[in-house]
């Protein structure tokens, strides 16, 4: 750990991306690659197989941790899943926000920099770019992407500067306190998707809502009203292209995060040139060995999938942000990702 960490103790953000990274890594084939995500059934029907191993293990780690969700950790397991799916399904793996590595959003054009330059030049600005938080105005900790009306900061983002955003997601988390906090946060996304939707008419537009689901035994009329909901923002011609639920299920034992229900950290941000990113902490180096015994006691987490709504399930959603990005684009574009889909 560098002497830094030792000397300010790290946020529970900063402690949960080597976890994150960790567990991602470890999802990748033999060989270091992304699996395809995309399977031929013997009726000749397509569908989208998402890893939900890994998604069970990114949901334990702020449980580990005991991340409040005002420290937008519950809900960064969620991001990282999402732009892993993304990445399997054959988009750039720079393009897909929140990267792999840090710096979590970095331009493009930066990166073709990376790519350009000498080895010397371009080990010294991979330095700059990695060893210290975020480079005001290049990188940062999240992206506020300016809807109809207002900016507004989006979890998951496909963007490039020649083709404006093609991918948006936006998550929420709820593990307790479902009928108190249920309706701020469907009021919430309503707002968010025809703020994004009306500006950026042929991005797709998604939302992904994980839900403990204790939800049926404390609050069920809640979780009905709230897939009711779920399914029509996904349906309106000026919403969601696509919506889903995570049915999250863990032992009583296990504490949920604190505060859970109320909003994360993200938020509307003020429309405007002056709209800055948030920073991005110095990444914290662990080893190997001081990964294993955190990522050992993992609470256990299981999706919910027999209670899942077919129409809410992940693998659908998945598949309709994929689609709407390929539908939507050049066939010179993304040629990776209609390959892996053609392949399957």
């Amino acid at each position: 750990m560098s002497d830094e960490a030792k000397v300010r103790p790290a946020s529970a953000k900063a402690l949960a991306w080597p976890m994150f990274d960790r567990i991602v890594a470890e999802g990748l084939d033999g060989t270091g690659e992304y699996t395809n995500p995309w399977v031929r059934e013997e009726s000749g029907a397509l569908r989208y197989a998402p890893d939900y191993g890994t998604l069970e293990r990114l949901l334990g780690v702020p449980l580990y941790l005991q991340a409040a969700t005002t420290t937008g950790v519950p809900a960064l397991a969620l991001d990282v899943w999402l732009a892993y799916e993304l990445r399997r399904a054959g988009f750039s793996p720079d393009s897909v926000w929140p990267r792999a590595t840090h710096p979590r959003i970095l331009p493009g054009p930066i990166v073709a920099l990376l790519d350009a330059l000498p080895r010397a030049q371009a080990h010294a600005l991979r330095e700059r770019l990695t060893k210290n938080g975020n480079v005001r105005g290049v990188t940062a900790a999240s992206a506020n992407i300016l809807g109809k009306n207002y900016s507004k900061q989006v979890d998951v983002i496909m963007a490039d500067w020649s083709t404006g955003p093609e991918l948006m997601i936006s998550t929420k988390r709820m593990d307790s306190s479902y009928g108190k906090n249920a309706p701020n946060r469907v009021e919430e996304s309503y707002g968010d998707a025809k703020n994004l939707r009306l500006r950026h008419p042929l991005a797709a537009l998604g939302f992904a809502f994980g839900l403990r689901n204790d939800v049926f035994e404390k609050e069920k009329d809640v979780a009905e009203w709230l897939f009711d909901l779920l399914g029509k923002l996904g349906r309106e011609d000026d919403a969601y292209h696509g919506t889903c639920v995570i049915l999250m299920e863990y032992g009583a034992d296990v504490p949920p995060p604190a505060d859970a229900g109320v909003a994360d950290e993200d938020g509307i941000v003020p429309a405007g040139p002056d709209v800055e990113p948030g920073d991005e902490e110095a990444p914290i180096d662990l080893s190997d060995v001081e990964l294993d015994l955190p990522l050992g006691m993992l609470p256990r987490v299981r999706v919910d999938h027999a209670r899942t709504p077919p129409e809410l399930s992940p693998a659908v959603f998945l598949a309709t942000m994929v689609n709407q990005v390929l539908d939507t684009t050049p066939v010179a574009m993304h040629r990776e990702a209609r390959a892996r889909r053609r392949a399957a």
